[in-house]
């Protein structure tokens, strides 16, 4: 079994709220991390049409079941169920009463907000980091391959072939979690849409041309895109707005939650497909996002991950904002470092009056410069405090 960095902040957490709600993309290990960690509580499944119906038709029935509270997965399904949840754990001063999880961020969060706000903590488990997959892994996983496999837990308990895998997950994603959201009865241009997102990886999200090239209105664009993030295939990246006396652009910049989902979509079956892409450098970015991503989830971080970007096309990757000071990181996919990589950091330094920064790129050597620039491997993210 994987151990989960995200078992630490869920005990933690455990002793804070009186529930907790663990969610993320579908087969990201959720019900895997919540059965180890409460290893006592029962588990029931919404899925289970049996359970399902017990929980939309007798409630009340359903939760007196679990007197000592219980693991409840896939929650959202039965969004009644909230209601009475919130009876029981006002009455209560047990923390850590009742674990929900779920695979559709929108409706879990729209249940708990009208019924549990204040009495639940959140914990988005994405999937694995690149921490975990070293420890698992006996084999080491080159960047490309690393790029290729994606990062779901089955992927690597199961050794299953990403060729046939992340098909099957598109699939059933679309058929189950898509019409749990809306109903979209033409799903092969559903898909269509998804492919030519995964092709805009790592640039700024234009809404007009996703709906030109789909042929759907801007309206339908909006809603798919909501629905792609709330069920944790896509994330965007904000832009931070302050200007330096400088016009920024205002626009997201759009990346996928995994890069093994990401490459299935775009066609890249193998290891060499990845390094002769003319995606490669996004995907890497994509990957080197998304670490920091599960680093700022996994310790419960409140560091905020925003890009910069002004009209002159000066950009910087990941712009970290906790509210008192700004840290830029620049990535590159170049396994040599060079000068030109830290132009845009320099660049911004002086517009900020920042000092210092970071470059995470695919070489090996490391050092810190007189302008307190830092190179490093990407691999050593889990390194930083954010």
């Amino acid at each position: 079994m994987i151990n989960r960095t995200a078992e630490k902040l869920l005990k933690k957490y455990s002793r804070q709220f009186r529930a907790l709600a663990v969610v993320g993309p579908r087969q990201s290990g959720k019900t895997t991390l919540v059965r180890k960690v409460f290893p006592n509580k029962p588990y029931v499944s919404l899925e289970n049409p049996d359970e399902q119906l017990q929980a939309n038709t007798d409630p009340r029935a359903f939760l007196s079941r679990f007197r000592n509270g219980a693991i409840i997965d896939e929650a959202q399904r039965v969004p009644a169920l909230f209601s009475y949840l919130q009876q029981i754990l006002d009455e209560t001063k047990k923390e850590g009463l009742f674990i929900l999880t779920g695979s559709n961020n929108f409706l879990l969060q729209q249940s708990v907000t009208q019924s549990l706000a204040g009495r639940i903590g959140y914990v988005d488990l994405l999937p694995l980091s690149f921490n975990e997959i070293n420890t698992f892994e006996q084999t080491k996983l080159s960047t490309n391959e690393l790029i290729l496999t994606g990062c779901y837990p089955e992927l690597y308990d199961k050794h299953r072939k990403p060729g046939i895998w992340y098909p099957a997950y598109i699939r059933t994603y679309i058929e189950r979690d898509v019409k749990q959201l809306r109903n979209i009865d033409n799903t092969l241009l559903f898909t269509r849409f998804i492919q030519l997102c995964a092709g805009r990886i790592g640039q700024q999200l234009s809404v007009s041309a996703l709906s030109n090239e789909c042929g759907i209105d801007v309206k339908t664009v909006n809603s798919w895109l909501s629905i792609l993030q709330s069920s944790y295939i896509i994330y965007l990246i904000p832009p931070h707005q302050k200007n330096f006396n400088k016009r920024v652009v205002k626009t997201p910049k759009l990346y996928f939650i995994d890069t093994g989902l990401a490459c299935s979509l775009l066609g890249i079956r193998q290891e060499k497909e990845v390094a002769n892409s003319h995606f490669r450098g996004a995907l890497f970015e994509n990957y080197v996002v998304t670490e920091l991503l599960k680093l700022k989830y996994n310790s419960g971080s409140y560091t905020n991950i925003f890009f910069w970007r002004d009209n002159k096309g000066v950009e910087i990757d990941i712009l970290l904002d906790n509210g008192s000071t700004l840290f830029p990181i620049q990535i590159k996919a170049s396994q040599t470092f060079q000068e030109s990589h830290l132009k845009p950091m320099q660049q911004w330094n002086n517009f900020s009056g920042n000092v210092g920064g970071l470059l995470l790129y695919d070489g090996e050597q490391e050092f810190t410069r007189k302008d307190k620039i830092r190179m490093q491997n990407w691999k050593t993210i889990s390194k930083l405090k954010i």
